[in-house]
């Protein structure tokens, strides 16, 4: 494609600029999306999708791409949920996450699918620089909201990698709102230089005595040999210990979001209509052995396991 082919279609498709990069590692980023339309109205753990045009350059070293000719003017796009900063630049809690002018999104570069299709999306989103152009999709929406939980709840955040997104940016709300039950996020990775917000929840932690953050990683040289996943915290009894008091299903809600894996949602047979858990051992297994109860949307069915799988 020519460069005035592809300035014309960065201007026709492109309805966002790029407010910020903060890279936590070279293939780790918080990206802060200005979009050129007013802010729409929105809930914390909710996303939108972000895109670019398969005529962008993507960063080297990731997994080759051969596009046809009639592939090259079309936009990829991927569904990514909001995060949120929590805390300002004058280190103080970021008064109203909404007005900023831009949202934040927390992004791990996929440099090979292990599939003959290429990721198309990540390898060019790292390409880019403040003051780029992409899309953005201009409704925000999901059902992994904080609507459930009352004055007084136990909130329970587990994740892994980028899951940690939706998770801050509610984590922020209950936070700048006083809720008054005790707050507990736990989020699993490689290393330790993938918690791109570590220092940020250790301030925290600092600032409200009913706010717990956990670290688990899993390659680091001192925990390889003794690695503790989000499934072991639950059935050790270490959670319940940190979080200072039992995951009673009355008074808690849990949140998941992030490898499918450590979700562990169930199978519904079609024939027998008999729910069959994955595995290895999934978190909503243990969970419901405790009495708590799966959101189940297609039947409106409102519990107090909410969950956001990442692919």
């Amino acid at each position: 494609m020519t460069p005035e082919q592809i300035a014309d279609l960065r201007r026709q498709r492109y309805n966002a600029t790029v407010a910020g990069i903060r890279l936590a590692n070279s293939d780790l980023m918080c990206l802060r999306v200005q979009p050129d339309f007013p802010m729409p109205a929105h809930k914390p753990g909710q996303y939108t999708s972000l895109g670019l045009g398969n005529w962008e350059p993507r960063l080297a070293g990731c997994q080759e791409e051969h596009l046809k000719p009639e592939e090259e003017a079309k936009l990829t796009r991927r569904a990514y949920s909001i995060s949120c900063p929590l805390l300002g630049e004058d280190g103080q809690l970021v008064p109203d996450a909404s007005r900023n002018g831009w949202l934040e999104f927390y992004i791990v570069l996929v440099r090979d699918s292990g599939k003959e299709k290429p990721p198309a999306l990540t390898p060019r989103l790292f390409n880019l620089r403040e003051g780029d152009r992409l899309n953005m999709v201009e409704k925000i929406t999901g059902h992994f909201t904080l609507d459930p939980v009352k004055p007084g709840d136990a909130v329970v955040f587990l994740s892994t990698g980028t899951g940690e997104a939706p998770h801050n940016y509610m984590l922020w709300d209950l936070l700048r709102r006083g809720h008054d039950g005790p707050i507990l996020s736990a989020c699993c990775v490689r290393y330790k230089k993938d918690l791109a917000y570590l220092a940020i929840h250790e301030e925290l932690m600092k600032r409200y005595p009913h706010y717990k953050y956990l670290s688990l990683t899993t390659r680091e040289a001192d925990t390889v040999q003794h690695k503790v996943y989000i499934q072991d915290l639950i059935s050790s009894g270490q959670l319940a210990e940190r979080l200072g008091r039992p995951l009673d299903p009355k008074t808690t809600h849990v949140y998941l979001c992030g490898n499918p894996k450590m979700i562990g949602v169930p199978i519904k047979d079609k024939e027998t209509g008999q729910r069959h858990y994955p595995q290895p051992l999934g978190v909503i297994e243990i969970l419901e052995k405790l009495g708590f109860q799966v959101d189940n949307p297609t039947v409106k069915l409102h519990g107090n396991v909410h969950f956001e799988e990442y692919w």
